[in-house]
């Protein structure tokens, strides 16, 4: 028998590590936040796809239906909304008539991932609220958390995800980092995940002495209009070159990620610098000549499709971020070792100003000053152009620190006086909160 009634709580996302290399099917290192969006579905009157949607942050209700595109202006909550309810009615045929209910206490536009919250939260409810899990159709393509997160992803980006067919997403061509640190994290735990193939790597705790401050900048990371065009514009050269390699080698590689396993095999298992080098800073100045990896004869025959500028660029900080910093963060997690840890990240944001160029100077300001004040590491993440840093310190100096770096941000130039901190630990994955907890 289905519920009348189902609420998620689907918590925000911290990308450690791993700066746009989901899409490329690369490597990542990401854990949730205790902080998030909880999405109330219960049953109501009408006709199948019927859906009446209310938010605490915005007035009204808004009413859906599946077939039927909603006219509101681009970006709006309700878009994401009903990007749901039309793919889940897509993929498995017309839902109940429902009123869902949407709160939350994640920054908007931080580059936390609250769009990524709605859209798995209200997929989760609406999926629960129909019965659909204990269906063949459901259990047979997502029958665990990690293809869970994937699916939410396709709804985000359009893609097709198995055999369920996909259809207009909300406009951004993203991968399932957010999804993934949504749906497949444990409490106190980083994860360490890989998109191809798509699996979780491996959960190393942050001891409990270590916190997270995290600094909303004030600048929107918001993916629409000209700001969605620069987002979009990194996996668009990343899919323009796996298209060129496939031409070029008659393969049918679906990433980046997928074109450089085939060229370096399971020794991307491990960091593709020698174990003598791993100590050593990552070079950022400029393209990957100044790396060992440009020594890496096995990678020749990809980096030469790469046009030069901002494509060679884009490839060079993928296979720095996926094959390299990210391997070697995990690795210093796994080891207690803060100071290499520290190392991969900064060479990571040196990277995202140089050759992700998605950095804004608040971001960078940011990052410098919670160097300054004595940060054990930070590092900006999200969709870039704006949005959050964070820093690892001591718990016991979280608070200090998150009041010390506000003030001291605030009086940056350029700094919007809406900036804020948050103090956060890894957080619990989301969650079934009325009844069964899936």
């Amino acid at each position: 028998m289905t519920p009348t009634e189902v609420t998620w709580a689907m918590p925000g996302r911290i990308e450690v590590l791993g700066k746009h290399t989901d899409y490329g099917g690369g490597r990542v290192l990401v854990c949730a936040v205790d902080r998030g969006i909880t999405v109330r579905a219960e049953e109501a009157a009408g006709e199948p796809g019927a859906l009446e949607a209310v938010s605490d942050a915005y007035p009204g209700a808004l009413r859906l239906e599946a077939g039927t595109p909603p006219t509101l202006p681009a970006g709006h909550w309700g878009r994401y909304v009903h990007t749901v309810l039309a793919r889940l009615t897509e993929n498995f045929g017309p839902l109940r008539p429902a009123r869902l209910t949407v709160s939350s206490d994640l920054p908007p536009a931080s580059g936390m991932s609250s769009s990524s919250a709605m859209i798995t939260g209200a997929a989760m409810a609406l999926a629960d609220l129909n019965g659909l899990p204990a269906t063949e159709a459901w259990s047979a393509q997502l029958p665990d958390r990690m293809s869970l997160a994937g699916y939410a992803a396709s709804i985000e980006n359009g893609k097709s995800f198995g055999g369920l067919a996909g259809r207009p997403g909300v406009g951004t061509s993203g991968g399932s980092l957010d999804h993934t640190g949504m749906l497949v994290s444990q409490e106190g735990q980083i994860s360490c995940a890989e998109f191809a193939p798509m699996r979780l790597i491996d959960r190393v705790p942050l001891p409990d002495e270590w916190s997270f401050v995290v600094a909303v900048s004030g600048v929107l990371a918001e993916k629409t209009g000209a700001a969605q065009e620069l987002y979009n514009r990194g996996p668009a050269l990343l899919t323009a070159l796996v298209e060129r390699w496939n031409r070029a080698t008659g393969r049918a590689d679906a990433t980046v990620q997928a074109a450089l396993r085939s060229l370096v095999g399971e020794d991307l298992e491990r960091p593709l610098l020698p174990d003598a080098e791993l100590s050593a800073p990552v070079p950022t100045g400029g393209a990957l000549e100044a790396s060992p990896l440009a020594h890496d004869e096995r990678l020749a025959p990809l980096r030469r499709l790469a046009a030069e500028g901002a494509e060679r660029d884009r490839l060079d900080q993928f296979l720095l971020e996926s094959a390299v910093l990210v391997p070697r963060a995990h690795a210093a997690l796994r080891d207690g070792d803060l100071d290499a840890f520290a190392a991969a990240t900064a060479a990571s944001q040196r990277l995202a100003e140089t050759h992700l160029r998605n950095q804004v100077s608040q971001t960078v300001a940011l990052v410098d000053t919670a160097g300054a004040l004595g940060a054990r590491a930070a590092s900006a993440f999200g969709a870039g152009f704006g949005g959050s840093v964070w820093a690892l310190v001591p718990t016991a100096d979280a608070d200090g620190f998150a009041a010390d770096w506000k003030e001291r941000y605030l009086r940056t130039e350029g700094a919007p006086p809406t900036a804020s901190t948050l103090v956060t630990r890894p957080g619990a994955p989301g969650r079934r909160v009325d009844r069964a907890r899936i």
